[in-house]
């Protein structure tokens, strides 16, 4: 189906309307000159006739002999002066005193219409057709001294007179209207070409299309996007943007500096300069910024900035962090192994049977203690994993990790996917081989429970502790005792990440010294 333009559609919408109020305003016009016209006529013959009738001269007449001497030539020239088509003068019988056409003078009046002044003695306006044709006309009685009718004077135009001065006025009202239409049409090109103009050069199916895209792909964007126009005030602002920042109501309208008081992008604004990746503080968030002017003609007239929450960019590196850390703990793992079956290797190719066998007993000794909690206690593949890896960094870094044998767990849930628990159980597990990495005896616990509605992982170490005045900021981003750089995010994504699955983490000192970190995960969102 072909798509009608909208310059095509506003012409011929304001043709169209042009031209129907045209037609209807020339109609009524036309209507009420032609009732006024007639009006104004029938007055004029009126006012004519009745003049005629009080003349001395022509009342006078009335007792000759032969009236029509003296009638005949006053009435015509009274004709010509006024532009009637007749003015026809009888007497009380109809008989004709005067008339355009001297040869029916003698002869009875034509039309019938005489009765009202002759018989009562009105005065009044006719229309009905004479010799001459159809006419209006102006009827007057004659009266003498006595007061009685003697006569009549009737004034008439034609009807066909009165229709060419209406049409002569339709004509020049016409005229009127065919400009009013070409200005309409004139109006309307300009109107169309401005909105054009206005809309890039878009139809209205285009920019309903283009507005279904964006509303979409700003609801599919997780960066926050807020635009501004030339005045500073917000435009547009997505639900990733409210989200982040935590606004629930709609802001547009405003001025940004009512809603960010630090923005930066007056400074783009006047610049016309953009910038990328600035790091700075939104309403208690640290988010890293991109701002963008938005030029027409060569002119800035807005800037839209988009921004990311740094926190979620933390938490994504520390994952992947985690992820490389447990596959390092791994492939340390098989490199202990391959020195170990080395080492067996050896001992069987010198025949030294009784120190391959103690040292296979040993192994198998230590393994079976240590894998037989994570094997047979702890079901879930991934924490088994990660148990597996770190007992590997543990021997790595002569650290005794002891798995509790109480511990017991199913697999977990799947909203606590892989990645959740990396973070989670990797960072305590490293912090407290960090925690006791200058002891003499290096020693760790780990435990896990399911039994009730949450899932609980204790890790403890005999470590120094937390100080005190440390404990209440422990989970803060960037908050390290130590003194590294990018330190102070793996705390504070673990306790993210257990809020997010609506979980609680606790942090306290044992009495023999050292730390015992607990999480508690309920098993279900709506525990």
């Amino acid at each position: 189906m072909k798509t009608v333009s909208l310059q095509t559609k506003i012409l011929g919408l304001i043709i169209t309307l042009v031209l129907l109020v045209t037609i209807f305003l020339t109609g009524i016009i036309a209507y009420i000159e032609s009732e006024e016209t007639s009006e104004n006529i029938g007055k004029r013959a009126l006012q004519v006739a009745t003049t005629i009738s009080f003349m001395p001269s022509i009342r006078n007449a009335y007792k000759l002999d032969q009236p029509q001497t003296v009638i005949q030539p006053i009435a015509e020239k009274i004709r010509k002066k006024v532009g009637a088509e007749f003015i026809v003068i009888g007497n009380a019988e109809s008989i004709r005193y005067s008339h355009p056409d001297e040869w029916k003078l003698g002869k009875r009046m034509v039309g019938g219409d005489n009765a009202r002044a002759l018989v009562q003695g009105e005065y009044y306006t006719s229309r009905a057709i004479g010799s001459l044709g159809p006419s209006l006309r102006g009827k007057a009685p004659i009266f003498n001294e006595q007061g009685t009718i003697i006569g009549i004077v009737s004034v008439g135009f034609l009807v066909e007179d009165i229709k060419s001065i209406v049409f002569d006025k339709l004509v020049k009202i016409s005229s009127i209207s065919l400009a009013v239409l070409f200005f309409g049409i004139l109006g309307g090109v300009l109107l169309a070409r401005n909105i054009r103009k206005d809309t890039m050069g878009l139809e209205p199916h285009e920019i309903a299309s283009l507005y279904r895209d964006r509303n979409a792909i700003l609801l599919s964007i997780k960066e926050g996007i807020i635009a501004i126009d030339n005045k500073g005030y917000i435009t547009m602002m997505n639900h990733s943007a409210k989200s982040i920042l935590g606004f629930t109501d709609d802001n547009q309208l405003k001025k940004i500096e009512d809603v960010f008081h630090n923005t930066k992008m007056y400074e783009v604004l006047k610049s016309g300069i953009g910038n990328k990746d600035e790091e700075m503080i939104l309403r208690d968030r640290t988010v890293i910024v991109n701002r963008t002017p938005i030029t027409e003609d060569n002119e800035v007239v807005g800037v839209v900035a988009s921004f990311r929450d740094k926190t979620e960019i933390n938490e994504m590196l520390n994952a992947l962090s985690e992820v490389r850390r447990y596959s390092e703990d791994l492939r340390a793992q098989t490199h202990e192994f391959t020195n170990k079956l080395y080492v067996l290797s050896g001992l069987l190719q010198l025949k030294h049977y009784d120190e391959a066998i103690e040292l296979i007993q040993k192994e198998s000794a230590f393994h079976l203690n240590q894998n037989k909690v994570v094997l047979e206690q702890i079901k879930d593949k991934t924490v088994q994993a990660i148990l597996l890896g770190k007992i590997s960094k543990a021997s790595e870094k002569k650290v005794d990790f002891l798995i509790d044998e109480n511990s017991s767990l199913n697999v977990v849930p799947k909203n606590i996917d892989m990645i959740k628990l990396i973070t989670i159980l990797g960072n305590l597990i490293d912090n407290a081989f960090e925690a006791v990495e200058n002891n003499t005896l290096k020693k760790v616990t780990f435990f896990a429970t399911d039994i009730g509605t949450d899932i609980i992982f204790d890790i403890s170490d005999n470590g120094v502790g937390i100080a005190e005045e440390n404990i209440d900021t422990i989970f803060e981003t960037g908050f390290s005792t130590k003194q590294a750089f990018d330190r102070g995010y793996g705390l504070a994504s673990v306790k993210d990440i257990v809020e997010e699955l609506h979980g609680g983490i606790e942090v306290s000192n044992q009495n023999d010294g050292g730390a015992v970190f607990s999480v508690f995960i309920p098993k279900s969102l709506n525990e």
